[in-house]
């Protein structure tokens, strides 16, 4: 496996060797006029390298303002993806919750009245 990675690195690094000889003998036929025109174009391309490094950062680390905008628009882009409950099944779930809620309190009320009957019983302490 090492051998055929090696084999890899060693063909691409021939292919750019290949690449930058074929470059410079064109570089060094071309005439003056259209070095100043790669040369021009080599600083258009720079320029607009700049530029959206710059934009990439600021993307990266937007500053409060920003973050504020983007969040609110996650937060209306989330609530229009929300199915709210219909009237009937809003009635539905909150009767099932307020039902839930008095068993479990139930039952709660009974272990605890549990483990004081146990605890008075142990110790035989009457609060």
């Amino acid at each position: 496996m090492a051998n055929k990675d090696r084999n890899k690195r060693s063909a691409r690094k021939a292919r750019a060797e290949e690449r930058a000889r074929v470059e410079a003998a064109r570089a060094a036929s071309e005439p003056e006029e259209s070095k100043k025109a790669v040369a021009k174009s080599e600083k258009a391309a720079a320029k607009a390298e700049k530029k959206a490094a710059k934009e990439e950062r600021a993307k990266a680390h937007p500053g409060p303002i920003r973050r504020l905008r983007n969040y609110l628009g996650d937060v209306r882009s989330e609530m229009r993806r929300v199915v709210w409950p219909s009237r009937s099944e809003l009635k539905s779930y909150s009767v099932a919750i307020i039902a839930m809620l008095i068993v479990f309190g139930i039952i709660i009320w009974l272990v605890d009245s549990g483990i004081v009957a146990a605890l008075v019983g142990y110790t035989g302490l009457r609060g």
